[in-house]
């Protein structure tokens, strides 16, 4: 991304995003196996996400601005509006026009990477480092103590999210007995609107809270979310633990890359890629540790998030890692 600049990969980025879009009716139909066109879509729009993952984040780093982590957290919010949107709009489109139709709803979804893109190659772009000047390679990041605590952090902060908000639609159908799209508007969405709101508050206050003490509060509430989802014997203040939990999350992901980019000077492109990547792994291990022991335990996803508990846990220990590092100047 340094080499190309960040315009042409931005733009390439919502280019493969809205084509993986728009391929996602189209293969399925061309190909032998649809199950194997729906996976090549997914993979090519896959692309296009991951990237635009790794470069808004040093884009917007990169501004002048004068409170940057204010600025990152009110970045890193859109990302829940986004959701929100996602969820509301797509089930409105459905309720009005059927499951059927839903190639034109990933159609009709494609128009906003290619307006993305279109805006990318006209608004100016600064860079985290000066020209000429090259960020620290990755035999560099790989020794250094303190990338790896950004490591840490990043892992936990992407599974002590998705472990809730993936499994916050089955929560709601489980335990309210409403159906997948009731569901869908009471569990996810909730998650969502808690975790933005969580996120705008912090940009407004981030001038007198710094970010590891904004994750440290967040980390002791996201625990205690944890177990009223886990223990609580109502259904509803189970629901309402999940909305709790988003809005101890919020701070987590913005919170750790304006901190990784106060104490890793030169971490350039490289390493917002790869504290993204780490992220992106605890999206993932979150919700399938989720998914594994609620298996283990007759589908009692309560079980699961009991188990996921390590996260936050294993996230307040990176904080005091963190700190005590500080202190050591490592």
């Amino acid at each position: 991304m340094d080499r190309i600049g960040y315009r042409r990969a931005v733009v390439a980025a919502h280019g493969f995003a809205a084509a993986g879009l728009l391929l996602l009716p189209v293969l399925p139909e061309l190909l032998p196996s649809p199950f194997a066109g729906l996976l090549l879509a997914v993979t090519v729009y896959a692309i296009g996400g991951g990237l635009i993952e790794v470069l808004i984040s040093p884009i917007m780093e990169a501004c002048p601005s004068p409170d940057k982590p204010a600025a990152m957290s009110l970045l890193h919010s859109f990302y829940c509006w986004g959701h929100v949107a996602v969820v509301l709009l797509s089930s409105l489109f459905f309720a009005c026009f059927g499951m059927e139709h839903w190639k034109w709803l990933a159609a009709c979804w494609a128009l906003l990477p290619l307006m993305n893109g279109l805006f990318f190659t006209q608004v100016p772009i600064a860079t985290l480092l000066p020209q000429k000047e090259t960020g620290m390679s990755f035999r560099q990041l790989l020794s250094s103590r303190m990338f790896w605590i950004m490591v840490l952090l990043m892992i936990c902060a992407g599974a002590s999210e998705q472990a809730v908000s993936q499994w916050a639609s089955a929560l709601a159908e489980q335990g309210l007995g409403v159906s997948k799209a009731i569901g869908d508007l009471t569990g996810p969405m909730l998650f969502a609107v808690c975790m933005g709101l969580s996120r705008m508050l912090y940009s407004h206050f981030a001038a007198r809270l710094t970010p590891d003490r904004a994750m440290l509060a967040g980390g002791l509430l996201c625990c205690a979310s944890y177990l009223l989802i886990a223990l609580s014997p109502d259904p509803a203040i189970a629901l309402m633990g999940c909305g709790i939990c988003g809005f101890s999350v919020g701070v987590f992901w913005p919170g750790t890359f304006s901190i990784a980019s106060g104490a890793i000077r030169g971490g350039g492109t490289g390493m917002f890629a790869l504290l993204a990547l780490a992220g992106d792994l605890g999206c993932a291990g979150g919700p399938t540790l989720v998914g594994r022991i609620a298996a283990l335990c007759h589908n009692r996803i309560q079980s699961g998030i009991l188990a996921a508990l390590c996260f936050p846990l294993l996230l307040l220990f990176g904080i005091m890692l963190l700190r005590s590092g500080r202190k050591n100047h490592i």
